[in-house]
């Protein structure tokens, strides 16, 4: 079993789709640190030795931010923002998207459930 940053990798998966299980490791950055790691990327996670496990976690400790270090930046930064204020630091505070992205429909995987509000009744007019 490997433990890369306090993650188990999955045993029977290549090397290259298994160190993508770590948060902030996507396609491109696990090929580099295998190249760096001089791994084969199609050796599965099962078969590595100790060896090359130390190495890959080296390569990511001096080269990378994966897992609690990067979580913990993010969530400085849009603290920061909403801390000075700025537009989307407000955004992020009210729960509303922060992209630019409509919200009169939509957006309600970030809004959560509808909230019905009671509409006007129509008055009559007179004719």
């Amino acid at each position: 079993m490997a433990r890369i940053a306090g993650v188990d990798l999955p045993k029977n998966k290549k090397v290259l789709f298994g160190l993508q299980y770590l948060f902030g490791v996507g396609s491109y950055t696990a090929n580099t640190v295998l190249e760096k790691a001089k791994v084969n990327p199609d050796k599965k996670v099962g078969d590595l030795t100790e060896e090359e496990v130390a190495e890959i976690r080296a390569v990511l400790q001096s080269d990378y931010k994966v897992e609690g270090a990067l979580r913990s930046e993010i969530q400085q930064n849009i603290k920061r923002l909403m801390d000075i204020g700025s537009y989307r630091g407000i955004r992020h505070r009210k729960s509303l998207p922060v992209r630019g992205q409509r919200t009169r429909t939509n957006s309600r995987t970030r809004k959560g459930k509808r909230k019905t509000v009671a509409g006007k009744k129509k008055v009559p007019t007179k004719k």
